[in-house]
């Protein structure tokens, strides 16, 4: 963040009357785009929040909304890692259990985001890592693959709520100087897919049927998968009890403000202050000789009119305002749902892959398909560092970036389908996790940059929802094209490729220019 930017952000007043907050922050909204007494009140709990300054209730608060992000990575690729074994158990369709997932994370980010603004942050925040552990450890005792995949849905459920709810509550407690680390959050992301690859390794590795038995796949020769989900299980309940009784999540000030509660979300503020050894200058009297909120502005339903306010007609209409912006804006919007469908469909599927293809190489160890699997979530991480270094590049910038690491993850996708030998497998997989990693990073980078500050949450709120939309998809489509042939891999190698063409036609670079 430059110095101007922090400028901007934050101002200290020289004087220090008792009463008055010693920060200013600056507005993302025009001042006509909400309730004028709800937005006047909103921005003095931003002056306040800004005075308490960056603490330790927020660096506590940074790592158990971390478990958010690290969820929303290790679950989806649960189902990948668990599918082998359980396919060689059960013989079904295995699409089957992406899509009950997918369904799951679609209603559970909808369903916890509108609702934590009907309850509030504290529910939604103490209870999604509950479900997921609950049905998780539920689901290791599964009998058959229909009770596996409705418990799938119903976890994923909890999963889905934790992104759109962690990062409401961050930025709501999170002083505007700060806000940047909602992007630094990303590396819990990274995190999650390596933890499950390493425990998945040695108890799926161990405990499993082989991929070709000369005698049936009984539950008792198959106990892995089923230790897997109980260990991970038993993780989200650990993760649970520590946002539970250990860290102390206070209500939103912004949303008990919102209700009419003025009084509380004053109290809450200075609670927060006395947790960072702060004193805050900020008064009952501070909000209340605003104004009222109207009966209309007040409580649950109040709040979902703010939120379904981000998607009114002049919002949208703003994003499509020129023809240019209106290019930039499809674009994005189609590239987040190529994505969307490309990542899952071969992802979902790459533990799948590595074992059905390394038994044809006459390599069919589970052991080896799993040590594998935790080669390729080590070389993810490098990958998402190089994509911050890669976008401040001449000539290359944010969209020769995305370009070129989309175009070449659809080439070695591609390109895994010629591999002869496992070893040959393994390192096309190695350079299309390490490529795919630049890619997200850039596309999480440059996707906010190119909707103007207003109309941001539109923006996201659209790319998001497509993002999802063609997730669910995925599965529905490997159904259709059979995972035991390389089909799938063609088709999401190909998706990727159109993608990193259409990325070149992206009519902005945001590299060196402020974001407006």
């Amino acid at each position: 963040m430059s110095s101007e930017e922090i400028t901007n952000l934050k101002q200290v007043r020289k004087n220090s009357d008792h009463g008055e907050i010693h920060a200013t922050t600056e507005n993302i909204f025009t001042e006509d785009a909400l309730d004028p007494v709800y937005q006047k009140k909103a921005r003095v709990l931003n002056d306040a929040i800004q005075e308490v300054g960056m603490g330790r209730y927020q660096w506590a608060l940074f790592v158990v909304a971390g478990f958010g992000w690290l969820v929303d990575n290790l679950w989806p690729i649960v189902t990948g890692l668990i599918l082998p074994p359980v396919l060689n158990e059960f013989t079904f369709d295995g699409p089957f259990l992406k899509l009950g997932q997918n369904i799951g994370l679609l209603v559970g980010a909808v369903f916890w985001g509108v609702g934590s603004d009907i309850w509030g942050r504290r529910v939604s925040f103490n209870i999604t890592l509950l479900i997921t552990g609950v049905f998780a450890l539920a689901a290791g005792g599964s009998p058959n693959y229909v009770a596996l995949c409705s418990l799938a849905a119903v976890w994923s459920v909890g999963v889905g709520g934790n992104l759109p709810v962690d990062s409401a509550i961050f930025l709501e407690f999170v002083p505007a100087t700060h806000q940047y680390l909602l992007t630094v959050l990303s590396i819990w992301w990274a995190f999650g897919q390596l933890l499950g690859s390493l425990i998945a390794w040695p108890l799926i590795g161990k405990y499993s049927c082989t991929l070709t038995p000369s005698t049936p796949c009984t539950r008792e020769s198959n106990q892995g998968w089923r230790y897997f989900l109980f260990t991970m299980g038993a993780f989200m309940m650990l993760l649970w009890s520590i946002r539970f009784f250990v860290f102390k999540l206070y209500e939103s000030p912004k949303y008990l403000m919102g209700k009419g509660q003025d009084d509380m979300a004053v109290e809450v503020v200075h609670k927060v202050a006395e947790f960072n050894r702060k004193t805050s200058h900020l008064t009952l009297d501070n909000l209340t000789s605003i104004g009222s909120l109207s009966k209309d502005n007040i409580g649950g339903k109040a709040a979902i009119k703010r939120k379904i306010a981000r998607f009114d007609s002049n919002h949208i209409r703003s994003l499509f305002a020129t023809r240019r912006l209106a290019w930039s804006t499809s674009l994005l919007i189609a590239l987040w749902a190529l994505i969307g469908l490309a990542f899952p469909l071969y992802n979902a599927f790459v533990t799948y892959f590595l074992a059905t293809r390394g038994a044809k190489f006459g390599d069919g160890s589970l052991y080896i398909t799993y040590r594998n699997q935790v080669i390729l979530s080590v070389i993810g991480v490098p990958g998402a560092l190089l994509a911050g270094y890669m976008v401040e590049l001449p000539f290359l910038g944010r969209r020769g970036s995305l370009s070129i690491s989309t175009l070449l993850t659809g080439v070695f996708i591609l390109a895994s389908t010629t591999a002869r030998s496992s070893y040959a497998l393994l390192g096309w997989n190695c350079a299309y996790s390490f490529t795919s990693n630049v890619m997200y990073g850039v596309l999480y980078a440059l996707t906010p940059e190119l909707f103007p500050t207003k109309d941001r949450g539109t923006g996201n709120a659209l790319t998001a929802c497509a993002n999802r939309i063609f997730g669910v998809m995925a599965p529905i489509v490997a159904l259709y094209a059979d995972l035991t042939t390389s089909v799938p891999i063609y088709v999401s190698g190909a998706i990727f490729l159109f993608a990193g063409f259409l990325a070149l036609l992206l009519p902005f670079e945001s590299r060196g220019r402020a974001s407006l």
